[in-house]
């Protein structure tokens, strides 16, 4: 992995650090290192909550862009690479940008079949090590595989394949290492409330 991404994870490791700190020495709610992880974890919350809710809008711009194509097509005879391409880029983002926030509001589907079923401690633990152990090094693996992908279609500045389509595929590609980095973060705030809970054995405060 180059310099340039192992600066980044050295710092996301160590803000995933105050949460695991916090649990390993059963610190207090009131502990300075546990109002740290507060004001982290309501950071990273708020922001993947205002992204989150930002690109829900391109649902809406994909709908009326294919709505534009069909009746381009079919109406007036007349056909646009751009448009169809700009669905699939939206799609592409949205997709990709939410799923950070799908994390904050536990929208993704789960495997296990006994989260629900758990107390708010037993949960936490599922969420701290499935955080921990899953999560972080899957993410740390696309950022890293992605790099030579991305950093490639940079340096030819990749376009559409089609003369008249979008000529920024580059950009595209580059929303799958955002997409890395975000879940990171919300990886991050989901260990940090799971870590809270931990410590003092309650249910910890929802991050905004």
């Amino acid at each position: 992995m180059p310099a340039s991404i192992w600066y980044p994870t050295l710092i996301l490791t160590g803000l995933l650090g105050l949460p695991v700190l916090t649990l390993a020495l059963g610190l207090s709610r009131n502990s300075a290192i546990a109002n740290l992880v507060k004001r982290q974890t309501a950071i990273i919350s708020r922001f993947s909550h205002s992204v989150g809710i930002t690109v829900a809008w391109l649902v809406v711009v994909m709908v009326l862009i294919q709505f534009t194509v069909v009746v381009m097509r079919y109406v007036f005879g007349v056909n646009s690479i751009a448009l169809q391409e700009s669905v699939l880029y939206a799609h592409g983002i949205m997709f990709m940008l939410a799923s950070a926030y799908t994390l904050l509001i536990d929208g993704h589907v789960r495997v296990d079949i006994f989260h629900a079923k758990l107390s708010p401690r037993g949960a936490a633990w599922i969420d701290l090590l499935g955080t921990v152990f899953f999560l972080v090094p899957l993410m740390l693996l696309i950022l890293n595989s992605s790099w030579n992908y991305v950093e490639m279609s940079w340096r030819i500045h990749e376009g559409s394949r089609e003369s008249s389509g979008i000529q920024a595929v580059y950009l595209l590609k580059t929303v799958i290492m955002i997409f890395a980095g975000m879940m990171l973060l919300q990886g991050i705030a989901l260990a940090g409330k799971a870590s809270l809970i931990l410590a003092e054995g309650d249910d910890g405060e929802e991050a905004p």
